[in-house]
């Protein structure tokens, strides 16, 4: 035990770099050896920086439903095996910043490999990695089940009830553990729990994160290109100091005459899917192209006539607000990697019930309510996180009055931050160099981030290695009229497998295909399916029922 200890508590350069590359051979799988259960318990204790609070072999548990769930995919607790539940926590260098927490669950059956996990929002909740991971089918397996050793992090800090999400940044070590180093260092963690526990280390490691998880798993290929063989991003918010600012301002433009009522975004919407929905051939209530229809779409065709106000027209107060989501928001000085401009919002999508944090413009951008200061529980989650992010990270004055704030005051503080936080650095030579995978999916009826922000980071990976080279190692695909979290259009789709095959088989995956299922087990029917096309394709309507997959082709 004490052995394992000491593994644990060097410093962190201590496993860099520990999993050897492996052919395109299959992991070989183990089992936790001698008696599982005395296995699971002899890991528990610890000295100095990481320690093992609790080890308990749990029984296989079945699948479950729940009536409610922030999300579709939250509603499912899937099946589970028997499994070692490992807690843990790393102690902090600074006494007065939190400890970072983490969970790791080891199959009495292992595979050889594992998945780590990514957070969401501004994290702050323990990742349990006992969840479906982001995108995954309803009715798969999880990877806990498919014989994976799965984890997770609250990247090192605990949000309070009743307290704003953003407020641990105040801390330099807790902000630059949610940054980056958590990851790595749970990461590291849990190679040594799994070589204590099966005698080997893991042949495949991959990541899979969606939304600040997606800005993780970028972090890890640009920052840490050896520790993983396999990367999913979904929906990744790049570019983070950009989508705060752009967001923040997207939500000032909605101050007073410019908030847009529900009615409206219901006018909004409409208007958009009549421009643009019949352009790929079908008329099945999506926008297949969006990218064709922010360019064509004009806000401007909706204004009140006559001075007229009401739910069916837009003032030049909204008409304003909605181009300024549209519109870039631009720096005066360069960031991290030169980027000075975050990309505007596109369109599509706008009318996706609100339900948590799903939806469209109410839920992401809107609310139920113009923005307040401080912000509040029916304001949308762009101004509680962009504003929340300006007073505690930026400006550093949980105090201030945000409509005061001047970028140019505090340029230091957001280079300082961009370097941190940006995962927007494009060379990945190394990460391709050793073998590395790399999937990218964004939602193009995302409203919480902008689906311009991946696509243009992919770009610029194609820039710095070239198309074909970087075809050798990364795919990015788009899922037109998909929300944040995987609402509003077929979304599910196996990412794990796609990353598994590619990694250890050498099959690059190609155009895929996603699905819209119900939440109801155990059939968890498919009500529509569609293409998922690789950037820069789209789904084409060719013949046949709009919820057939068949029914369309990819194209550019």
């Amino acid at each position: 035990m004490e052995t394992m200890v000491r593994r644990i508590a060097r410093p962190y350069a201590w496993l860099l770099g520990v999993v050897a590359a492996i052919g395109a051979s299959t992991a070989s799988a183990a089992t936790l050896t001698d008696d599982a259960d005395t296995v699971c318990k002899s890991l528990v204790g610890g000295t100095d920086a990481v320690k093992i609070d609790a080890a308990t072999l749990l029984a296989p548990s079945q699948l479950a439903v729940a009536e409610r769930g922030p999300t579709p995919s939250g509603r499912i607790t899937p099946a589970n095996p028997a499994f070692c539940k490992v807690l843990g926590h790393i102690d902090p260098t600074d006494p007065k910043a939190p400890p970072i927490k983490f969970q790791v669950n080891l199959p009495v059956e292992w595979n050889g490999r594992s998945v780590q996990y990514g957070g969401g929002g501004f994290n702050g909740v323990l990742i349990t990695g006992l969840a479906l991971p982001p995108a995954y089918p309803f009715d798969r397996p999880a990877p806990l089940a498919r014989g994976f050793v799965t984890y997770g992090t609250d990247s090192g800090h605990e949000t309070k009830q009743g307290e704003p999400p953003q407020v641990f940044a105040l801390n330099d070590e807790a902000f630059e553990n949610f940054a980056h180093r958590a990851y790595k260092k749970v990461r590291d963690a849990a190679v040594t729990l799994m070589e204590r526990a099966y005698g080997k280390k893991p042949e495949k490691m991959y990541f899979m994160g969606s939304s600040e998880g997606g800005r993780e798993g970028l972090t890890m290929a640009q920052r840490y290109p050896d520790d993983f063989d396999g990367i999913f991003a979904r929906v990744p918010v790049i570019n983070w100091v950009g989508l705060q600012h752009a967001g923040t301002r997207s939500g000032l433009a909605t101050k007073g005459d410019g908030w847009i009522n529900p009615a409206q975004v219901k006018l909004v919407a409409e208007a958009v899917r009549a421009a643009c929905d019949k352009a790929d051939g079908s008329d099945d209530a999506l926008v297949q192209n969006p990218v064709a229809c922010k360019a064509t779409f004009k806000v401007e065709t909706l204004g009140c006539a006559g001075g007229k106000t009401g739910d069916q027209c837009l003032t030049e107060a909204q008409i304003k607000a909605v181009n300024t989501l549209h519109g870039a928001y631009k720096f005066p000085f360069a960031l991290a990697n030169g980027l000075d401009d975050y990309p505007g919002w596109g369109v599509s999508g706008e009318d996706t019930p609100a339900v948590g944090p799903t939806g469209g413009w109410v839920a992401w951008w809107l609310g139920t309510a113009p923005p307040a200061q401080p912000p509040a529980p029916n304001n949308g989650i762009a101004w509680i996180y962009g504003a929340g992010g300006i007073q505690y990270v930026f400006a550093r004055d949980p105090k201030l009055d945000v409509t005061t704030y001047k970028v140019e005051e505090h340029k230091a503080r957001l280079l300082e931050v961009s370097k941190l936080m940006d995962s927007t650095d494009p060379d990945l030579s190394r990460f391709r160099a050793r073998g590395g995978r790399l999937i990218m999916l964004e939602h193009m009826a995302d409203y919480a981030q902008s689906p311009y922000a991946g696509i243009r980071y992919f770009e610029s990976v194609e820039r710095k290695l070239g198309k074909a080279e970087t075809a050798e190692f990364a795919r990015l695909y788009t899922a037109p009229g998909v929300d944040h979290v995987g609402s509003g259009a077929p979304a599910n789709v196996d990412m794990l497998s796609a990353l598994v095959d590619w990694v250890e088989k050498g099959k690059a995956p190609g155009d895929l295909e996603v699905a819209e299922q119900k939440v109801e087990a155990p059939a968890f029917a498919t009500l529509r399916a569609l293409p998922l096309c690789r950037w820069p394709a789209w789904p084409h309507y060719k013949s046949g029922p709009v919820t057939d997959a068949s029914s369309f082709t990819c194209a550019p």
